[in-house]
């Protein structure tokens, strides 16, 4: 199943420009982020918010996201646990639901967080992107907006992969790599 209709690389809605390039996008201006998830809500998707301006450890980020996207009581508060719970957003899952388009994260003043603890902020989006991904095989839309108020804020890349080797040709051969 398409993720979007094939007219939509012709008309270049809003929601298919962010997700061309990747389902993490940075933006500066409150205005640009408000005028964006207003379309983004006007057009079904359940837009999520999350101020991480007071962000400094990572029981902050398991606070704020397991609020925000109704992460169940044994949520482990770990990042294996927020890829596992992730995945269940992907999936539809958590913190949206069918009637919707797709699910916005949107994540406030994120230079805040992104310098507290950098790893800890790079491994957040990048958990998010590869979820994202995930979704995208089944026909579903994950968005991550970071609002960062430093213009200068430069975020190392997410979501990348491996190539793997294919499982199948392995399986009955005695040299695995």
């Amino acid at each position: 199943m398409a993720v979007f209709e094939r007219s939509v690389q012709v008309e270049q809605t809003l929601d298919y420009q962010l997700m061309a390039n990747g389902s993490v996008t940075l933006f500066w201006q409150p205005e640009v982020l408000n005028k964006t998830t207003g379309w983004l809500a006007k057009h079904g998707y359940q837009v999520v918010r999350v101020d991480t301006s007071g962000w400094r450890s990572d029981d902050d980020l398991h606070d704020g996201l397991s609020l925000a996207l109704d992460f169940p009581e044994y949520y482990g508060r770990n990042l294996a646990a927020l890829n596992d719970s992730l995945s269940d957003v992907a999936a539809g899952d958590l913190g949206w639901t069918d009637d919707d388009t797709g699910l916005v994260l949107v994540l406030e003043h994120y230079d805040s967080f992104a310098t507290a603890d950098p790893a800890l902020a790079h491994h957040l989006l990048d958990i998010f992107a590869v979820q994202a991904r995930h979704a995208l095989l089944i026909g579903h839309r994950l968005l991550c907006l970071v609002q960062s108020d430093d213009p200068d804020l430069v975020l190392t890349p997410v979501g990348a992969t491996p190539i793997p080797w294919n499982p199948i040709e392995w399986l009955d051969s005695a040299r695995h790599p």
